[in-house]
């Protein structure tokens, strides 16, 4: 037998922190001051924490967790981000994943088991936020203080008040010398009815005010209406994946009791499992002897394939079979991009990078694509293209992936004579100036923009909305009366292809980064589109395919072609670059033959001879262009694919 710390090197799917325990008579006190049975439903409180991006929710995570104990206080500096466990998130600053928590605090010499869900805070992530929200009781709206109600706040609100969930309000960032806790008070009342008696006004950074915070939580927040006597219902919320454990599923449970051994089966796939562990986030895995019912915690079962894992899912005890909850709702996806391999042999690799990735992300979609110039990929459908860009990143950080990822596109409708077909591929986008095509009438999906700007900058947004094919566009004052320093929502509705390229980029530009922007889908419009090609030497690229509006085709064509024209090696014969609709040709340039000097080994003689030279060597360039082809290099795709327009 082993001695522990050598049991413990030999154990890798122990997570960092527990390895680091200083040994399994700790472990065990600390399992025996967590045991779960002490906590029934009157003790518990599951919450969540919402907010626009960058309004502190993070922070006043550390604090909660500093306060309650669960994690130990710094003696210097302070503890960040704790929650945020992935590298991307530490390295931009932001939450993409939402993350779980178990706290236990004492209130009126009472215990309470508080479970925190901290929420990210950027539209694309909306999903993991309504996920969230389906595990909780009540949730904390953050306001930042010095920005008051962003367009995010407003999106949330909404998304906990249909849960049915109890709100409590929370002005953040109150020791920040431009804070205006009063205004902000104000705008929360105007927008949301909220009492300004009921708002909470803390400094997560500081700590000033979060004990206040714990209370409003026990007090306000209704505990989860669950029995034990019913037969076991649990709800899978989440999911990550264990490399020696398969994997780990996140589960809320409504009723009854699960431990470890007990067999359990899914109402989706109908397998059944056996309980290999269970236990809470604290913040870290650590094991329980139980799950009790209202209780938020892990189980590892050994699933072995990700697709198993089904987020919505319910879990009951084998031979007592229950009614399933209603889920949630499958996420629609906005945007759609391919990603290809640099290295073609690379692709099985990738597939299952990619369906390993997805299994903490279930808002991507996932189907195969094959293109003539990059090879075997993946098309994949986002939430929008800061989401698209994050799961770029996780594929480069956590699987060490080196891929390309093609222009983002949003799916079209099609509509002909006798059926409707939804496009989101370029390269399937059909020829509408053929008239044997059938199409009716293709249509492009638009959605309800929400901005939140200065009054000082209503010109700029409303300039930038037009440029962008913004119609129906209205705005108000968001703050009860027009102050000096009025904000302003401005709403229109716009095509969703004019927001997930450089929209975002622009709105800040153009604000001096006051604006803050949301948006949701209201469905689709007819358009007048046209699918744009690009042929080097008269052959067309296919992953270069665009879908383009009339109205910048010219622009449009113009700057790829500009793009192409530097990235693209030059050849021994000259090379025309176009940009073409249908049959027309928008755009060209032409890219200069590589030319050896066949005349430098004449000297003297008479002219003609060099002439005759020259001719044979145009004759064999013009040969050479009728035969040749181009082969467009990955590390071009990978420049042009990469670098914006400018």
């Amino acid at each position: 037998m082993l001695p522990v710390c050598r049991q413990r090197c030999f154990n890798p799917h122990l997570s960092l922190s527990r390895s680091f325990s200083l040994s399994s008579s700790i472990l065990a006190d600390i399992q025996r001051a967590i045991d779960t049975a002490q906590f029934p439903c009157d003790s518990i409180r599951n919450f969540s924490i919402i907010a626009h991006i960058d309004h502190g929710k993070s922070t006043l995570a550390d604090r909660l967790l500093e306060l309650t104990g669960t994690i130990p206080k710094k003696t210097f500096g302070s503890n960040q981000q704790v929650l945020d466990k992935l590298k991307v998130e530490r390295e931009r600053g932001i939450t993409v994943k939402a993350q779980t928590a178990s706290m236990m605090h004492a209130v009126n010499s009472k215990k309470y088991l508080l479970n925190l869900i901290d929420t990210p805070g950027h539209v694309d992530f909306s999903w993991e936020v309504s996920r969230s929200l389906a595990a909780s009781q009540g949730a904390l709206l953050l306001v930042d203080a010095t920005q008051g109600v962003q367009a995010q706040s407003i999106s949330v609100f909404h998304i906990a008040k249909e849960r049915g969930l109890t709100i409590i309000p929370v002005l953040n960032k109150i020791d920040m010398p431009a804070s205006q806790p009063e205004r902000v008070a104000l705008q929360l009342q105007s927008t949301f009815g909220v009492d300004p008696v009921d708002v909470l006004q803390i400094s997560a950074k500081t700590g000033q005010g979060v004990e206040a915070v714990l209370r409003a939580i026990v007090e306000r927040i209704p505990p989860p209406s669950a029995s034990v006597e019913r037969p076991l219902k649990a709800l899978l919320f989440d999911s990550h994946y264990d490399r020696y454990r398969g994997v780990i599923s996140l589960v809320s449970l409504h009723n009854g009791t699960i431990r470890k051994g007990d067999k359990i089966a899914s109402c989706h796939t109908r397998k059944k499992y056996e309980v290999q562990e269970v236990g809470i986030m604290h913040p870290e895995e650590l094991p329980t002897a139980s799950l009790r019912p209202g209780q938020v915690g892990y189980i590892a079962c050994n699933m072995k394939e990700s697709s198993e894992a089904y987020v919505g899912d319910t879990l009951y005890r084998v031979g007592a079979p229950v009614d399933p909850m209603p889920g949630f709702r499958p996420a629609k996806a906005m945007v759609y991009a391919g990603i290809f391999p640099v290295d073609t042999n690379d692709f099985i690799k990738l597939e299952e990078s990619v369906k390993r990735l997805t299994l903490t992300d279930r808002s991507v979609s996932v189907q195969r694509e094959s293109s003539s110039a990059l090879g075997q990929g993946c098309r994949l459908g986002f939430l929008g293209t800061l989401h698209m860009d994050v799961f770029r990143q996780r594929l480069e950080d956590e699987y060490d992936a080196n891929i390309i990822v093609t222009a983002p596109t949003v799916p079209y409708k099609v509509i002909y004579k006798d059926k409707i077909v939804f496009v989101s591929n370029p390269t399937e986008f059909p020829e509408l100036s053929d008239s044997s095509s059938g199409v009716k009438e293709v249509q492009e999906p638009v959605v309800k923009a929400t901005i939140i700007v200065p009054e000082d900058y209503l010109g700029e947004m409303m300039e930038l909305c037009f440029a962008h094919r913004a119609e129906d566009l209205d705005h108000r004052y968001l703050d009860a009366g027009a102050t000096k320093s009025a904000c302003i929502i401005l709403t229109c509705t716009v095509p969703l292809s004019e927001i997930v390229t450089d929209f975002f980029d622009k709105l800040k530009s153009k604000s001096s980064g006051y604006a803050s922007f949301d948006y949701e889908n209201v469905g689709y419009k007819q358009s007048n589109l046209s699918k744009m090609v690009f042929l080097l030497n008269g052959k067309p690229v296919d992953a270069l395919a665009l879908i383009v509006h009339r109205s910048a085709q010219q622009e449009v064509g113009r700057t790829w072609v500009k793009k192409l024209h530097k990235v693209i090696p030059r050849q021994l014969f000259e090379v025309p670059i176009q940009a073409a609709i249908g049959k027309k040709i928008i755009a060209r340039e032409t890219l200069k033959a590589l030319r050896a000097d066949v005349t430098a080994g004449l000297y003297g003689g008479h002219y003609e001879r060099k002439m005759k030279h020259l001719e044979n060597q145009k004759e064999s360039k013009r040969r050479m262009k009728r035969i040749g082809s181009v082969d467009l290099p990955q590390e071009a795709f990978f420049d042009i694919l990469s670098t914006k327009a400018k």
